[in-house]
């Protein structure tokens, strides 16, 4: 099989700290958090009463989503699409879904690959429970008060997926995967791995997760999981990387990528943003230390290092690491294994920063955020701080040098990105800067 080259021409962003592309890169590049404190976890007595909520307003939405198309999405369809039609026009691609979009014709050429965590739980709490409970208090033999029929199109599984294909007409595979906090970039792979069999000229890819506290309450449940110590402080609670660094701050929204071959970006003209030139994912079976919220070290370091020799890269090379870093008791496990897998001596170790510490864990949407970011990076040139890391984890303090406090403005060659998810499972994605050739 010809290896092809695949290249990215359009990114979408639905962020807690910036919807919009140029909106997210201002916020990052400034080192601004999207999290804040939500009255309604106080009320629920949430340990954790924290998270990222993109600063969406209905308004905003109707501008991009026909009205009678909006009330039929549930809140991470909604974050997707919007995602996917940024992505999409900045790509090329003449989608206006306000003038109407069912004559428009398929695009063969071209699939989706949305992935989401837990989705569907705004329409299951705020709409189907309701319905039930009152079913249950009725007379034997009535059924449920009407939900409408778009229940089951709202909570299904592929439903992010279901949404693009819809508005953007994909006739390629339309499909949603799911891998915990993988998800985002496992779908990166997914849509990589189907242009590379041939099977598609290019991709729209990335993931998409609600804010809804359905969602929130299983990891706050579970206490030390999620961080709680900051609620009267939030823009401080994630601190990846860092000495206070004590549970992960959940949050939502949505990022989407076009991967496109190499020769189809340049058929339609498009601006090519950068290249992504390897991933893979993989397990570590839940075995040597692997467990339902902790990798097996050695299945992350085969997963970095199997991306690196997939194309041949010398290590050193690599300007910048997007790691995976959720500002929880994993974080040091994890800059170890990058150490081992990149196998570099410290003073030469590369950049690393976690974009978590400003937007929160998006779940299902973290690993398409954070490729986001990265390839804005790649091709604007800069890298963004890791903010709430003043004081380094001691057991980080050997790379202290390598996280950026502050904005770096330079030109980056390539920057590796990794996610890994409960179960055990990891996912790895090499991004090159597009130097036209």
């Amino acid at each position: 099989m010809t290896r092809k080259r695949v290249v990215i021409t359009g990114v979408g962003v639905v962020s807690p700290n910036g919807v919009g592309l140029p909106a997210y890169r201002q916020a990052l590049k400034a080192g601004k958090s999207g999290i804040a404190r939500h009255e309604e976890l106080q009320k629920l007595n949430f340990a954790s009463q924290i998270g990222g909520k993109p600063p969406v307003e209905e308004e905003d939405v109707l501008k991009i989503i026909p009205a009678s198309d909006l009330r039929k999405l549930g809140e991470p369809m909604a974050y997707a699409v919007m995602a996917a039609v940024e992505c999409a026009r900045m790509s090329g691609a003449a989608v206006d879904l306000l003038r109407g979009y069912q004559d428009d014709p398929v695009d063969w050429d071209t699939g989706a690959m949305i992935g989401c965590g837990i989705g569907g739980m705004d329409t299951i709490f705020e709409e189907l429970g309701p319905a039930m409970a009152e079913a249950e208090q009725q007379e034997a033999g009535r059924g449920p008060s009407p939900m409408g029929t778009d229940i089951v199109p709202k909570v299904m599984g592929s439903s992010v997926s279901v949404a693009v294909g819809k508005f953007l007409g994909t006739g390629g595979q339309t499909c949603t995967n799911s891998s915990a906090c993988n998800t985002g970039t496992e779908a990166v792979f997914e849509g990589w791995k189907h242009i590379q069999l041939g099977f598609a000229e290019s991709m729209y890819v990335g993931g998409a997760e609600g804010t809804h506290y359905g969602i929130w309450a299983g990891f706050d449940a579970m206490r030390d999981v999620l961080c709680s110590k900051f609620n009267e402080a939030p823009e401080k609670g994630s601190q990846p990387m860092g000495a206070g660094a004590c549970g992960f701050v959940p949050a939502g929204g949505a990022g989407v990528l076009r991967l496109e071959t190499l020769e189809h970006a340049q058929r339609r003209g498009a601006k090519i943003l950068c290249e992504l030139v390897s991933a893979y994912c993989n397990s570590g079976g839940q075995r040597d230390g692997g467990t339902m919220t902790f990798p097996n070290p050695d299945g992350v370091v085969r997963c970095i290092r199997r991306v690196i020799q997939d194309c041949g890269v010398d290590p050193a090379r690599i300007s910048l690491i997007n790691g995976h870093l959720t500002s929880t008791g994993a974080d040091p496990r994890e800059v170890a294994s990058w150490i081992k897998a990149l196998g570099l001596p410290l003073d030469k170790f590369p950049l690393i920063q976690s974009t978590k510490s400003m937007i929160g864990h998006s779940l299902g949407a973290a690993g398409a955020l954070e490729s986001a970011a990265v390839v804005d990076q790649l091709a604007n040139g800069y890298v963004h701080p890791s903010i709430n890391c003043e004081n380094v984890h001691p057991e980080i303090q050997k790379i202290a040098a390598s996280i950026p406090q502050r904005l770096v403005e330079r030109p980056l060659e390539y920057v590796i990105k990794a996610s890994f998810g409960f179960g055990d499972v990891n996912g790895c994605l090499l991004f090159k800067r597009w130097d036209g050739k």
